[in-house]
């Protein structure tokens, strides 16, 4: 959440920040703004609603010439949405200028603070309270702008990610990070700043990745200094050379982003096997677990902690876990087990899922693990982010990047990566046979033909949308497996349609739901042939003597279930633990559908952010 860019070199800053602030879009926020120091005046433009909204407010306010800038999103936590607490801020004198993602806990008590000493303020963030006190340490210890932002940090609890201009010292711009991402694009002579490195991959290929508690001093005509902010030690900086290419975050010819994303899925799913698993050699190849096999395999229990549709990827993997390693597993919400005192021990394999690697929840819950002995093993899509530093080890999927905030590759990617896992770990216990574990690898092989298959019914499920896109209410179910696609469906359709949706395991219906159901009500049901058919179907005849409306996904050439739904959407057959990857894709395209069809913002929803970096 929220969208952090910077620029400062030889070219005109304002096209790179606004195009940098458009491709951060994605992250989910409510205003933006813009401010350019054009080597004699500090200006700024901002507003409410979307970056179009400040183009034309901005271009219409200020001249854009300047080859400094900064730029921000903002995703409201102290402040209602306006155009007053959009960030970028100024300090009272005017000379200072702060971007900032993540919240100060501790503001309040700061604000009184400084009121004393007769600061005034405009806003009602705390993003203004930090830029005045670094501006009040500047004026009462005499101190250059760098030292001054690592002394108002030591004063701060909470999380950051900043970027401050001071236009007494044009020539640089200091950042630093605590539980948010920041990324330095290194080029010839100009440096980039941003919340990931989709603002400057077409400027340059190198970057330098932010730990936890530092902070930088960019500078024109030298080289980036790194130093920890709680000691002011100097850190060497590790430049990354980008994966990232600019045809990777482009529509590609699609209407939205979560529509590529959701027909990228076949290939997301064979790039995240690919190299790792050897089908026909009966072979899976996974560092982090080769290297930690005997810990992870003699873990008395795995703790899986994510937030979203992680969690629910989660919940596919403990019974794939369970199944076929053997080993007992919980599934907890990140932003749960980091306050209820969970009983952790050195025995135990904590597996964080995040499909940025920034999630804060799962940040805190990953480190609570650690501090108790346990085993931390990351799973998460972005190359360098936090939870793939901060676990002992992991493995990345490999979805490329997902813009739309409704994750779908992530989802379907993710449960690839935790069913290699958990094979590989079943062979070496001997926990599954030859003949078993030779039969999962051949079928994994063939799931990204199969989706393709699955991707083919979009035209029925605009039929279907169109039919139910004014429902008020959808109730999703499914058993075993698809217990947490039933949870996904209904996720995905609260997030983009904004229609209220509940998923449940299909047995649960009639402990409560089942009051809920009359003819106006839609039930998506996942019925296929492969684990607890009967007792599915004879939940679908509990719902049909009820006049509800039955929308069924079922194995190629079911018959049984076609004479009792409304409408029937086929999917190819597959073993049960590979399900999940194929009934997800008709209730991702449902949900698509309905919300393109209402006219909702698909790949932004409201109030939604894509990479959650507070709590």
């Amino acid at each position: 959440m929220c969208g952090i860019v910077g620029y400062i070199g030889h070219r005109e800053a304002y096209p790179i920040v606004l195009k940098g602030l458009k491709r951060l879009e994605y992250r989910g926020y409510d205003s933006a703004g813009i401010a350019i120091y054009d080597g004699e005046e500090l200006k700024m433009s901002k507003t409410k609603g979307k970056v179009a909204d400040l183009k034309e407010k901005l271009e219409s306010e200020i001249t854009t010439n300047g080859t400094v800038g900064i730029g921000h999103t903002r995703w409201a936590t102290h402040g209602e949405p306006n155009d007053v607490n959009s960030h970028p801020h100024y300090s009272n004198s005017g000379d200072l200028v702060i971007i900032h993602n993540g919240i100060i806990e501790n503001y309040d008590s700061l604000k009184k603070e400084l009121k004393k000493r007769g600061y005034t303020f405009k806003s009602d963030t705390d993003t203004e309270v930090l830029v005045n006190l670094i501006e009040d340490v500047i004026q009462q210890e005499g101190v250059k702008l760098g030292k001054a932002v690592q002394i108002a940090l030591n004063q701060t609890v909470g999380a950051y990610a900043i970027a401050v201009f001071d236009k007494k010292k044009p020539d640089e711009i200091v950042v630093a990070r605590l539980g948010s991402p920041l990324a330095i694009g290194v080029g010839d002579d100009e440096f980039f700043v941003a919340s990931d490195a989709s603002p400057f991959i077409e400027f340059t290929n190198n970057a330098i990745y932010l730990e936890d508690g530092e902070m930088a001093v960019v500078r024109r005509h030298k080289e980036v200094k790194v130093r920890k902010i709680k000691d002011d030690s100097l850190v060497d900086p590790y430049v990354t050379e980008l994966q990232l290419n600019l045809e990777q975050i482009e529509k590609g010819g699609y209407d939205h982003f979560m529509l590529k994303e959701i027909h990228e899925q076949p290939s997301a799913i064979s790039d995240t096997y690919r190299g790792r698993m050897l089908a026909d050699k009966g072979i899976i190849r996974m560092a982090g677990v080769d290297d930690n096999m005997e810990r992870i395999a003699n873990a008395k229990r795995i703790v899986i902690v994510a937030c979203g549709t992680s969690w629910h990827a989660g919940l596919v993997a403990e019974y794939i876990f369970e199944d076929i390693a053997r080993i007992p597993v919980e599934v907890e919400y990140a932003s749960e087990f980091r306050y209820r005192n969970p009983i952790i021990t050195e025995n135990d394999v904590v597996i964080a899922i995040s499909q940025s690697g920034e999630t804060a929840d799962t940040m805190a819950a990953i480190k609570l693990a650690k501090e108790k002995g346990a085993f931390a093993f990351g799973v998460c899509n972005v190359v360098g982010s936090s939870i793939s530093r901060e676990t002992h080890a992991g493995a990345y999927t490999h979805a490329g990047p997902e813009i739309g905030v409704a994750s779908t590759k992530a989802f379907t990617t993710q449960i690839t990566v935790l069913t290699l896992m958990a094979l590989k770990l079943g062979k070496f216990k001997g926990t599954i046979s030859h003949s078993d574990f030779q039969f999962h690898l051949q079928e994994m092989e063939r799931i990204p033909d199969k989706v393709k298959k699955a991707l083919k019914t979009d035209t029925l499920i605009q039929e279907i949308a169109y039919k139910y896109r004014y429902a008020p209410n959808c109730l999703y179910l499914g058993r075993g497996y698809n217990f947490p696609v039933a949870l996904e469906g209904a996720l995905k359709l609260k997030e983009i349609s904004y229609i209220h949706a509940e998923g449940y395991p299909a047995a649960e219906m009639k402990h409560g739901p089942i009051a809920l159901i009359d003819e106006q009500m839609p039930v998506v049901v996942i019925a296929t042939k492969k684990g607890h058919y009967e007792k599915v179907v004879s939940n679908i005849q509990e719902i049909k003597s009820r006049k509800g409306k039955i929308i069924a996904v079922v194995t190629e050439g079911d018959q049984e279930v076609r004479e009792l739904a409304d409408y029937v959407i086929e999917v190819p057959e597959t073993i049960e633990s590979l399900t999940p990857l194929l009934t997800t894709i008709p209730l991702q395209l449902l949900s698509y559908h309905i919300a393109v069809m209402l006219g909702k913002n698909v790949d932004q929803p409201r109030n939604l952010a894509k990479s959650v970096t507070v709590e």
